[in-house]
């Protein structure tokens, strides 16, 4: 029988002759080190984010909030569970045997790694797509993008991910635990199984396929806006469109420095299968490259927010003395002249009511 179809002793084969070695401190310390910075940082920001979502409840920028608050929330999550596990391998001195002899363990973290890691890559482009829309079709996404249609968009993505981390499970493929002996994931060593491949294929193309659509749907709604600011006079009503579009820029940047060495090399291992060259350290170094991006996530809405980047404008204009940018494009007046505004046109009786107005000054 395959030893990817027994529970009981999947992944036990490895421990025995492994040539990838840890330092067990400096790795605990690190590892506790990024949980609490992690968790500590997410949680800044889910209330950052559910401060400006009480601000903006009624108003176009809502559903990016909650999509936000969905992803950092998922960070978070990711940072408690995947963190508390690795701690606990790594102070039982990566004894899998001794704790892990029905493969539960490993299990759940091989489902937990695959869904935080494939979770926060879908949220960033369903991100983008909600802004694209939201700048392009403006009218379309003020009906249609309510808050209720966004928490079932936030089901949806979650479901998904749970789906595909639960494939392997409901096919009766445990997950392995990797050389190093310090997490769980796909095989990724001595690949030979057309299923296997599938897996780590399926992982690295759904993760490069959700960059490439927010690479795609960020530089249509920021070549969008440029041309609405040069082409128009009238820019009021836009600083919150740039807020949110310099927020999901750098999400997209963090995302795809961070998570395309570890989505590029399980893709490589599952093309070249049992031929793939790639070592225990070189998985390893991707894997915490992967882990960057749940710590550096909260970071863009605590540091990429309206009142920063107005101080950190002041700061440079003060420095260099040149004038980058209409400090009135941060004033939180126009955010509110545009919402209203917006309301009006939408607005049949409003707009009714515009269209009387000059007659009834002509009759006077």
């Amino acid at each position: 029988m395959n030893s990817s179809k027994s529970p009981g002793l999947a992944g036990f084969g490895i421990l025995k002759n492994t040539t990838c070695h840890t330092e067990k401190k400096i790795s605990v310390f690190f590892s506790i080190i990024f949980m609490t910075v992690g968790i500590l940082s997410n949680s800044l920001a889910i209330a950052i984010l559910m401060k400006a979502y009480q601000r903006f409840r009624q108003k176009s920028k809502a559903s990016f909030l909650l999509l936000a608050s969905g992803l950092v929330i998922t960070d978070l999550f990711g940072h408690l569970i995947n963190g508390a596990i690795a701690v606990f391998v790594y102070a039982s001195d990566k004894d899998w045997i001794r704790f892990n002899q029905s493969n539960i363990l490993c299990s759940v973290f091989g489902i937990c790694m695959v869904f935080f890691g494939l979770c926060p890559l879908f949220l960033g482009s369903v991100m983008a797509v909600e802004r694209c829309i939201g700048v392009t079709k403006p009218i379309f996404h003020s009906t249609k993008m309510t808050s209720k249609h966004v928490k079932m968009m936030l089901t949806m993505v979650c479901l998904f991910a749970v789906l595909i981390a639960l494939l392997p499970i409901l096919r009766f493929r445990a997950y392995q635990i990797q050389a190093s002996r310090t997490w769980c994931f796909y095989k990724t060593e001595h690949v030979e199984d057309w299923e296997d491949r599938f897996y780590l294929l399926l992982f690295s193309c759904l993760g490069l396929l959700a960059l490439a659509i927010s690479f795609l749907c960020n530089a249509v709604t920021g070549i969008t806006l440029l041309r609405v600011k040069f082409k128009s006079q009238q820019r009021q009503g836009r600083s919150h469109h740039f807020e949110m579009i310099i927020q999901l820029l750098a999400i997209m940047c963090v995302s795809c420095i961070c998570w395309s060495p570890f989505l590029v090399t399980m893709a490589r291992i599952g093309i070249n299968a049992s031929r793939s060259k790639e070592t225990c350290e070189t998985i390893l170094f991707a894997l915490r490259m992967a882990t960057w991006n749940q710590i550096l996530d909260p970071w863009v809405y605590i540091l990429l927010r309206k009142a920063v980047l107005k101080n950190l404008y002041k700061i440079t204009r003060g420095c260099c003395g040149m004038h980058i940018i209409n400090l009135h494009m941060w004033e939180l007046s126009s955010i509110k002249n545009s919402l209203k505004v917006a309301a009006i046109s939408e607005s049949p009786v409003s707009s009714k009511q515009i269209n009387l107005q000059p007659r009834s000054s002509t009759g006077q």
